[in-house]
């Protein structure tokens, strides 16, 4: 019976609340700690509520206000990271860190965007370059706030002896050479297969898709291209960490790889969707990502995003969901040129090079392009040069930037029409709504090429040209297919009939697994696909260990190998003393084994593991396996101790999330491999884990409120602040946090709140 029906309710309900007060009185209330900044070019107050994992969720009243602040909150926690990503990309590194490093920023500016603005900035739709002027905007009113209070100065400044800069709006989209790329390295390497080992050897060693047999262009000396052709390159599209005063280049990693799938509601436990999102990329302090979340009339985004760009690029806008894996297009190809003075051949005549003189360290430093690109090498001797061609030098391809056309769309009609422009990273989208669909669209500005087919270095001489690019139209798209969801690993995914847009793709190791697990599973749910994003299964040893069952030996270190590896069920978690001694087999002794019997050159990193499968299988391989397996065991043990019962594959495999001014977090013991879904590729000399998912993110499609994320080490990127490494443990447990978006649900985890207003009078 409700309270109202006794007599003295209103009596009662009067003491009630009495009674709450009194308790209010006794119980200090959690108060949330206020800021208050008054910001140049705000029209109209903004606020900021930070949760307690460090996630800022802004609102404001008109879009200019809301990037604005973006900018500004982006300073506030990521100010040297952003300045010095700044720095690196537009080649001023030498401004502050001495003119040793003037050849390391004459090679940024070689890749810097140089094409007409106009353009480049109606690529990206209607307000992106607003967004982009008030996100600069913000950045340099948290600059100004700095200096009238350096007290409030990140540390890595007052170390180095430096300021940060003020932004420019077009250095969010000039600076290019952050993103993921392909396939320069690999034609480099191709060439120097073909040269040692003949052609033969590169169809042995790559698995082409769809199949294809590349033959070496006329006019082409595989032999002519120089070892350190992209030393040019890797300077200018690398990273830089400070070891001391002195800059250093951040190698990428390996591969950079990510997972991503969407659950239909007929297969999930909600009748809802479930997206869920796991980019692969070098593992850093702050994380290369930040989450934010963007909310005025008419946008109201979450998700993850470039530090330095407005908006975001994977996550949600309360109608649909996006997430992404890098898609396989070849974007990229080097040309050679026969040179004579300041001239190269060109269609049976000379045209000259173009040149560009710039100050760099106080000196003129001349910059060097060709019809097709920037020249990266030189070889006099051989009267040779050597230039880049790659689309994104072309309008419209600055990294990610693109996500701006997507952030307002409400169907799959309005995405994909959004994804059709989309310049790079070439990128699959999965996607979900709150209607109930999924679906798949890839993006990339992929050329033409015409008579060639990219996977070597060809002439400059005008027979090999792009024919244009192709219409995104042209590109496949799938939406609620029959098998209830839709994924992607960067495996090869095109239909029969797709237009070819590149050869390399990864190997398929990671789909088939995360295809296994959806396919069994018809009550999906977001912890379900937390699991699987955190899935140590290698499908490779469940492949390998059983061909061992029959080997015999008398070789007594290979005997103990056999006998760890006997019962090894393919499960690499971080305290399997199987999964390191099959891990050090795989990549440090069976690998490399198939790579000098098969007498290729020493640069080559690794087989096909493909290949490796097939041939095992088909036997005729057991010397090398009973040598390998020896040498592996002997390996482990010198690594960690005599006692396989002791060994633990986290104690060789380690995690450092790498700071650039020398504040790492870490190291922590680290499982999974290359090919899990829970992606580690790690230093085979060392097992330092260099790539894998620090951002993660499963939605609830529709029931926002109960999605989840993780961001490693943390939001912030300032080292005295707790959200700078507080998110490291949970990640390394596979553990997430509440990705809220309702503002109720906002306020309920509010941990702080700045209030942005404008400059009175």
């Amino acid at each position: 019976m409700p309270l109202t029906g006794f007599p003295g309710a209103r009596l009662m309900r009067v003491m009630g609340r009495i009674l709450l007060a009194v308790i209010m009185l006794a119980v200090p209330l959690h108060v949330i700690p206020e800021k208050r900044f008054q910001v140049p070019g705000l029209r109209a107050p903004a606020e900021i509520i930070v949760d307690r994992w460090g996630v800022p969720h802004i609102y404001a009243e008109n879009d200019q206000d809301l990037f604005l602040a973006q900018g500004f909150n982006a300073a506030r926690d990521r100010l040297f990271q952003l300045d010095l990503w700044r720095r690196r990309g537009l080649g001023l590194l030498s401004e502050v860190f001495g003119p040793e490093h003037a050849e390391r920023d004459r090679a940024a500016r070689l890749f810097l965007y140089r094409g007409d603005m106009d353009r480049e900035w109606a690529a990206y739709g209607p307000g992106a370059r607003q967004a982009a002027t008030a996100f600069t905007a913000g950045i340099n009113a948290y600059v100004a706030h700095l200096e009238e209070h350096p007290e409030a100065m990140p540390p890595e400044f007052t170390r180095l002896g430096y300021r940060p800069s003020r932004w420019r709006p077009e250095d969010v989209v000039r600076v290019r050479s952050h993103g993921l790329a392909m396939n320069l390295s690999t034609e480099v390497l191709r060439a120097a297969v073909v040269c040692k080992a003949g052609i033969e050897a590169d169809r042995k060693l790559w698995r082409l898709q769809p199949a294809h047999e590349t033959r070496v262009p006329r006019g082409l000396d595989p032999c002519a291209i120089p070892a350190d052709v992209l030393r040019v390159y890797q300077l200018g599209t690398q990273g830089v960490r400070v070891t001391g005063n002195t800059l250093v280049t951040e190698p990428r990693a390996v591969s950079e790889g990510s997972n991503a799938w969407a659950v239909s509601p007929g297969r999930t436990a909600t009748g809802r969707p479930v997206l869920a999102s796991d980019p692969h990329r070098s593992l850093t302090a702050p994380a290369l990502r930040y989450l934010t979340h963007l909310s005025a009339p008419g946008l109201d985004v979450i998700g993850a995003g470039e530090p330095a760009l407005p908006g975001v690029s994977i996550g949600h806008n309360g109608t649909i969901a996006f997430g992404l894996t890098v898609f396989a297009m070849d974007q990229e190809d080097l040309y050679v040129y026969r040179t004579k003075g300041d001239s190269y051949a060109y269609k049976g005549g000379w045209e000259p090079f173009r040149e560009v003189t710039e100050q760099i360290a106080g000196r003129p430093a001349k910059l060097t392009f060709t019809r097709h690109g920037p020249v990266i090498a030189t070889d006099p001797e051989r009267g040779l040069a050597y230039a880049l061609r790659t689309t994104w030098l072309e309008p419209g391809t600055a990294p990610y930037f693109g996500s701006m056309r997507y952030l307002r769309a409400r169907d799959f009609g309005g995405f994909t029409e959004a994804m059709r422009t989309w310049g790079g990273p070439p990128e699959n989208q999965i996607y979900a709504d709150s209607r109930g669909h999924v679906g798949w669209v890839p993006g990339g500005l992929a050329p033409k090429r015409t008579g060639y087919d990219g996977l070597l270095p060809v002439p400059g001489d005008g027979r090999y040209e792009w024919a244009g690019f192709r219409d995104g139209r042209e590109l496949p798209r799938l939406l609620d297919p029959p098998a209830g969801f839709v994924a992607s690993a960067n495996e090869y995914n095109l239909p029969p009939g797709a237009p070819v847009v590149g050869y390399e793709w990864d190997q398929p190791f990671r789909r088939q697994r995360i295809d296994e697990v959806l396919s069994a599973d018809q009550r999906a749910d977001v912890r379900s696909s937390a699991r699987l994003q955190n899935d140590v299964v290698s499908l490779p040893a469940r492949s390998l260990v059983p061909l061992l069952r029959d080997l015999t030996t008398q070789d007594p270190s290979a005997v103990r190998a056999l006998a760890v590896l006997k019962g090894f069920d393919g499960v690499c978690a971080v305290d399997s003393g199987p999964a390191a001694l099959f891990e050090t087999w795989l990549t440090r002794h069976l690998g490399p084994g198939f790579v000098a019997e098969s007498g290729l050159p020493p640069e080559v990193p690794f087989f096909d593991l493909r290949t490796i499968l097939e041939e095992l299988a088909r036997g005729g391989h057991e010397a090398l396996i009973v040598r390998t397996l020896a040498a592996a065991y002997d390996d482990v043990a010198a690594r960690l101790g005599p006692d396989p019962a002791a060994w633990r594959w986290g104690d060789l495999q380690r995690t450092t999330f790498t700071s650039a001014a020398g504040d790492d977090v870490g190291p922590f013991p680290r499982g999974g491999s290359a090919y899990t879904v829970n992606a580690s590729t790690y230093l085979p000399t060392d097992f330092r884990h260099v790539s894998g998912a620090s951002f993660r993110m499963v939605l609830d499609v529709g029931a926002w409120d109960n999605s989840l994320a993780i961001n490693a080490p943390g939001q912030s990127g300032d080292p005295r602040d707790p959200h700078y490494r507080d998110l490291a443990a949970s990640w390394q447990r596979g553990e997430y946090f509440p990705l809220v978006y309702g503002r109720a649900a906002v306020e309920s985890a509010a941990a702080g709140r700045i209030t942005l207003t404008p400059v009175s009078g």
